[in-house]
């Protein structure tokens, strides 16, 4: 009751629309296919407008180029405007952030994972937005924010730092693990037993779900959801995560700079945030359009992730219209470096895949590369000597004999900085 209290006071003070937010949220569950769009339409005219109007950036951008707000009459004239990138974003901060007077910014800075780090300021409305976003996400699995739960994130702090975040998640009914060391694991899997959701990097939530079982500790009897953020989950984890907490893990897609993307319902599909964001698939790459917030305009973003979007026919059993994102299949941009030719980092999501779907042999792995030409896999599963042998044929397919490969089978894959990498190159 009081942790309820607490948090409603917080929300009050940093996000005084949520609620509001969150009503027309939950309506907007139920709304056809077609009428999402048409709320799309009539956010994206705004949001381009409002961007002409007030955003030196894009004032000088869209009259360079001939286009006024007035020639944006479907979502299909979204593509008239050109993609940007995180180094747009960053190099022309400035004339990105509206002039226009809004009441009450939140500031809002990326994670810094890709090498850059973005600051912004966010409007309390789009603030808001996307944290009732989340929540709608929260009801579907009848989870209350305020509610105990476990969380992973930001555990490679300074001692104060430790002590400033320990003290914050008490106010929100939090507790999260710093390090992946036993005592740790053992404490924060005792306190588990009193949570009613758990989230984070889902690499260490596996990791804990391993303890567990290795341990043979009491599965915790009030998890409702166990949420996975900011890394892909494999198949492998499944497996661990139902033993160990007696349901599987969700998925919550997104980005600070364009809130949240998508978010997986009861019945196991991604559905896109359709109130919040447009999103596009661009030469199998995501962009996304942020069609709450004023303050900094995210238009045609260039994310960096591939991903595959479902085809608008596909319908999921929930009931509910907004489209699927059916995979988010890797980071863009990270080149693997043969003897003679250069390979997309992507044919290491493709090579176990196929492995999984032809086999039956689901792997969690993570690959280096420290010089031209060779490529070490790390394995976690121990492999008989024929899934050895078919795990080399199925990596031969993509490489040829360009790259020199070695596996190293029954091996711990530790996460870097709190998150974890399915390729790593120094080179």
């Amino acid at each position: 009751m009081w942790y309820k209290i607490i948090f409603k006071l917080g929300q009050k003070l940093r996000n005084p629309s949520l609620n509001q937010q969150l009503q027309f949220l939950k309506i907007t569950e139920k709304w056809s296919l077609k009428e999402l769009e048409a709320y799309q339409l009539q956010q994206l005219k705004k949001l381009v407008n409002n961007a002409f109007n007030h955003t030196p950036y894009y004032k000088n951008k869209l009259e360079s180029l001939g286009i006024t707000p007035s020639m944006i009459t479907s979502l299909a004239d979204l593509n008239k405007i050109p993609i940007i990138t995180k180094e747009e974003l960053i190099t022309y901060n400035k004339e990105l952030h509206s002039q226009q007077k809004l009441k009450k910014y939140v500031k809002a800075t990326t994670s810094g994972t890709t090498g850059s780090t973005l600051n912004f300021k966010r409007e309390e409305q789009a603030d808001s937005f996307n944290r009732a976003a989340i929540f709608r996400g929260y009801t579907w699995y009848q989870v209350q924010p305020w509610e105990r739960n476990g969380y992973f994130w930001g555990y490679n702090f300074s001692m104060f730092s430790q002590l400033k975040t320990k003290f914050l998640d008490v106010l929100q009914n939090r507790f999260r693990l710093f390090k992946l060391q036993q005592q740790a694991l053992q404490r924060f899997a005792k306190k588990l037993k009193k949570a009613h959701f758990l989230h984070g990097y889902s690499s260490l939530i596996y990791e804990l779900a391993k303890y567990i079982n290795t341990q043979q500790i009491e599965k915790p009897g009030l998890l409702k959801m166990v949420k996975g953020t900011s890394e892909k989950i494999y198949g492998t984890y499944q497996n661990e995560i139902e033993q160990a907490f007696g349901v599987k893990m969700i998925s919550e897609y997104g980005a600070a700079e364009t809130g949240i993307i998508a978010f997986e319902c009861p019945n196991g599909n991604m559905h896109i945030n359709m109130e919040g964001v447009i999103v596009e698939e661009w030469n199998h790459e995501i962009v996304v359009t942020n069609l709450q917030m004023q303050s900094f305009p995210i238009i045609r973003y260039r994310l960096g992730d591939y991903i595959k979007l479902a085809p608008k026919s596909k319908k999921c059993t929930c009931g509910m219209q907004h489209r699927i994102i059916e995979e988010v299949t890797g980071r863009v941009g990270e080149l693997v470096y043969g003897k003679k030719e250069t390979y997309p980092s992507l044919y290491f999501y493709y090579i176990f895949k196929n492995l999984a779907k032809t086999h039956q042999l689901l792997l969690t792995y993570q690959v280096h590369q420290i010089k031209k030409g060779a490529l070490i896999f790390l394995i976690e599963q121990t492999l008989s000597a024929d899934e050895l042998s078919i795990l080399k044929s199925e990596i031969g397919n993509y490489f040829k004999n360009d790259i020199e490969i070695t596996i190293k089978t029954a091996q711990t894959i530790i996460a870097e900085n709190g998150k974890l990498k399915g390729f790593i190159s120094t080179i």
